[in-house]
């Protein structure tokens, strides 16, 4: 199983770097098109007119879902910000306790958020809403990603509760002894 879960979390962050890389390609292809443009306009030529229609649209669609994706894979790897000064300071058995509760209670905020988005997009899908720009982008997909990624993470901090209760140090713990605290 956790072999399986570690795969998922590097597949959703493999997802979320292309995601990253989609929205660098596109805002590339539009800044190259506008200098042809200008290039082709000092030559007297008419431009082509190369653009991304709805580029603002797609690139927050883009980056919702690239972000929604990383969450767990950066969390399971000791990337999001934590505060363990009162951990470090507490009883090992005190210090698991708290990780423990903060995990469930993150778990269920996660849960919450994930839901939430999951009825969004079943919303979208069911009354078939579209975004307003020039693409007429399907809401679902873009909710849907980020409904995913909200999931991922609800299973990635269930993980760390179910590793705390056994006793075992969790793969955020486990990421951040191995690249240093400082890193």
């Amino acid at each position: 199983m956790r072999l399986f879960l570690d795969r998922l979390y590097a597949g959703a962050l493999l997802l979320s770097a292309a995601g990253f890389a989609a929205i660098a390609a596109l805002v590339l292809f539009q800044v190259v098109g506008r200098l042809i443009d200008r290039v082709a306009r000092l030559m007297g030529v008419a431009p082509p007119g190369l653009t991304v229609p709805s580029l603002a649209e797609l690139g927050g669609f883009l980056f919702v879902a690239a972000v929604a994706l990383g969450l767990a894979g950066t969390f399971v790897r000791g990337g999001h910000v934590r505060v363990s000064l009162l951990t470090r300071a507490l009883p090992s058995r005190v210090s698991r306790a708290l990780s423990a509760a903060v995990a469930a209670v993150a778990a269920g905020l996660s849960l919450f958020a994930t839901w939430s988005s999951w009825l969004q997009a079943v919303d979208s899908w069911t009354f078939d809403s579209v975004s307003f720009g020039m693409l007429r982008i399907p809401l679902w997909l873009p909710q849907g990603a980020m409904t995913l990624g909200l999931a991922l993470l609800t299973v990635a901090l269930v993980d760390a509760l179910v590793v705390l209760l056994r006793g075992g140090a969790p793969s955020y713990e486990v990421a951040e002894a191995e690249f240093g605290e400082d890193a």
